[in-house]
């Protein structure tokens, strides 16, 4: 266990908040903002984060800042998600995080290069939250239980790791049902995750679904996902990641579709046969 969390003082940024969030929320200590004496660094009850020079998760030392520039971009927050086995979940199921660890390992401009956006991109994505945030934390010395940034802090950690450890469930979970299918139409094939209905019930069917092509990379492939739908008996059919060869919303008017969105990105249908969901699928397909 971990009685005390020391980081450094002066301006705060988002990578080491946020790694402190996910030690306050797992062991609730106290926290310290100063310079780590040797003490600290060879106390494994001490949490020494984003300062110090070491990386040693055994010893509970989380920093990046000796690595050689050439060293893959990460950040505190990656090395402590690391050292608690949850940096790959957190890769997958995490879109910021890849972007933070440019941001903190290599800076606005290199950012945005990496991104292919204009550098004011990254200044105009900044949100007050994150400033109040990163100012209020910086401006501490010491932070403990009862302090109202403290147990906000709290929250954040604690979400962040209900997240990764729930996502991780619901893809190992869905993978012990999901089915998928390879479509043709003439010459095409078009790719399909089903997952059936399970006892018991996936949360979020949708979102678990993604999640399992995620966690699969099956991104590149996959066009359209068919999952239980949390407000009825049959299914929600959406394109994946926008593919561009699916409108849905040609399915208006089609006897068991009760809802098709506007955008055609997603349906909802009272259909629980699984040859009706294809032949669905098919119906909403643009010929190339």
């Amino acid at each position: 266990m971990v009685r005390a969390i020391v980081t450094h003082p002066g301006g705060a940024h988002k990578d080491d908040l946020l790694a402190v969030c996910v030690l306050i929320a797992e062991h609730g200590a106290p926290v310290a903002r100063r310079e780590p004496t040797p003490e600290d660094l060879e106390d494994p009850e001490v949490a020494v984060v984003d300062v110090g020079g070491v990386h040693d998760p055994a010893r509970s030392n989380f920093d990046h800042h000796q690595f050689p520039r050439e060293h893959p971009p990460t950040c505190a927050l990656s090395l402590v998600l690391d050292g608690m086995g949850l940096y790959e979940d957190a890769r997958h199921f995490c879109d910021w995080l890849e972007p933070a660890e440019w941001f903190d390992s290599r800076g606005p401009k290199k950012t945005a290069e990496w991104l292919g956006v204009p550098r004011q991109a990254i200044a105009q994505l900044n949100s007050p939250i994150d400033v109040t945030l990163l100012r209020r934390f910086a401006a501490k010395t010491e932070l403990a239980a009862g302090d109202p940034l403290y147990e906000f802090m709290r929250y954040v950690g604690a979400d962040l790791l209900d997240y990764l450890r729930t996502a991780r469930a619901r893809v190992d979970f869905v993978a012990r049902h999901v089915e998928r299918w390879s479509l043709t139409q003439g010459d095409d094939v078009i790719e399909v995750v089903f997952l059936p209905r399970t006892e018991p019930a996936v949360d979020e069917p949708s979102a678990a679904v993604a999640g399992y092509v995620r966690a699969e990379r099956l991104g590149s492939t996959v066009a359209a996902l068919v999952y239980p739908d949390r407000r009825g008996d049959g299914y929600g059919i959406g394109r994946h990641e926008d593919h561009p060869r699916l409108d849905f919303s040609r399915l208006d008017g089609e006897p068991d579709v009760h809802f098709a969105h506007k955008s055609g990105f997603m349906c909802k249908t009272s259909a629980t046969d699984p040859a009706r969901l294809q032949a669905l699928v098919r119906a909403a397909w643009l010929s190339g």
